[in-house]
């Protein structure tokens, strides 16, 4: 199972960091849409993704535009505090990209409204107070909600990790 991660114009370096880390420890490919908030050295981008770099299957986009030019065919899940959807109620294919918005604004409304039935939302309580997740953390939820279910039907995929060895 290939599952890609995509941000579209993320805002804040540490949020990457930690999707980026998520990537590398899942093996999930991460598609960055810019313009970005920050620049790729940035020193906090660096540091909460640790020495997973190395780990990366990453690809950047000039647009939105661009993004869909190059992976078209794709099947594409978009991620939303505004979607009918919940994100665990969806089958997600082989080679799926589960989409995310910018921390301040989320998805272009555009977007949303052209694709109602490929869009999704983690359950929240309704209180207009709490609006949304961090984006990192809502990433995660994402990502293990694909392989939870892409486990149940091939449960040889992921598995433990032996714990170490007391002496």
């Amino acid at each position: 199972m290939q599952l890609n991660i995509v941000l579209v114009e993320p805002e804040i370096p540490q949020n990457t960091g930690n999707i980026a880390r998520t990537c590398a420890a899942t093996g999930s490919r991460l598609h960055i849409v810019k313009p970005m908030g920050f620049t790729i050295d940035d020193r906090k981008l660096k540091r909460a993704g640790l020495d997973y770099w190395h780990l990366l299957d990453i690809t950047y986009y000039e647009n939105l535009a661009d993004f869909f030019e190059k992976n078209a065919g794709g099947k594409f899940f978009y991620f939303s505090t505004k979607a009918e959807h919940i994100h665990s109620d969806v089958v997600y294919p082989d080679n799926a990209y589960i989409v995310f918005g910018k921390e301040t604004k989320g998805l272009p409304e555009e977007l949303l409204h052209d694709n109602p039935d490929s869009c999704v939302r983690i359950p929240m309580i309704n209180n207009s107070d709490a609006r949304s997740l961090n984006l990192s953390n809502s990433v995660a939820v994402g990502v293990y909600e694909v392989l939870r279910a892409v486990q149940t039907a091939n449960s040889k995929l992921f598995h433990r990790r032996s714990p170490p060895k007391s002496e």
